[in-house]
């Protein structure tokens, strides 16, 4: 299952897809179309958001065809030589998916070895549960927090080690670390802007500038490093 999980869709300029350029056109190397799902986008139209997306895609000479075009999205999944799940509201996105039961139909053409690119929310809602995202639960899934379960571990998307002065709430770390007590058994990647993950069958490889702490694992806190790959799956 070839998955390419992105941290955050724009770099530090606010370039759109163009930190992860490389990775992009490796990953899509050998589709011509991808199928983009946008039930993240809540703010902005899904039509706008797919223009977006058209546009960041469009120089690896790749066409983009919007999941909400369509009357029938599960057919399109079943002939979709890749698949993109933009960011945005993961609880959103998560609800879209299973009002219009498309779970299923993703996990399916993804085992088939579709080409599978997140970022942000559409990273989180690969994992087991979307139960690592930082977003507010502005809908609630109908069917609880399960959701595509392409990878066994948990990311958490825009990882940061922040503390701003005076604040009395729970780090992020913190956060995380309650998650994994009530969730034993589960790894969790704090993913930091910039980085993203290369999922290659059992092994998954860190890329970008910055390490990444794992948590939830044997040698807890630990830090996956940047190039070197770690498998099977982050349960060594």
């Amino acid at each position: 299952m070839p998955l390419l999980l992105l941290s955050n869709s724009r770099d530090p300029a606010g370039r759109y897809l163009e930190h992860c350029r490389d990775a992009l056109a490796a990953h899509l190397a050998g589709a011509r179309a991808v199928v983009f799902v946008p039930y993240a986008g809540v703010a902005i139209p899904w039509d706008a958001y797919a223009e977006r997306v058209r546009a960041a895609l469009a120089p690896l000479g790749l066409a983009v065809r919007g999941l909400h075009e369509v009357d029938a999205p599960a057919a399109l999944l079943a002939d979709a030589p890749a698949i993109a799940v933009g960011g945005g509201n993961t609880f959103h996105l998560l609800a879209e998916l299973q009002r219009r039961a498309l779970l299923a139909p993703i996990r399916a053409r993804v085992a088939a070895g579709v080409p599978y690119l997140g970022w942000s929310a559409g990273a989180v809602v690969a994992c087991p549960t979307i139960g690592t995202t930082n977003d507010m639960p502005i809908v609630h899934p109908p069917d609880g927090f399960g959701a595509l379960g392409l990878v066994p571990f948990q990311i958490n998307a825009h990882f940061t080690d922040a503390h701003p002065p005076g604040f009395q709430g729970e780090t992020r770390r913190e956060r995380l670390a309650e998650w994994v007590a009530a969730n034993p058994g589960v790894p969790v990647i704090g993913l930091p802007e910039g980085d993203w993950l290369e999922v290659d069958g059992p092994h998954v490889t860190l890329r970008g500038p910055h390490p990444a702490p794992l948590f939830g694992v044997p040698a807890d806190p630990a830090l996956m490093v940047p190039n070197v790959p770690i498998g099977p799956w982050l349960r060594a």
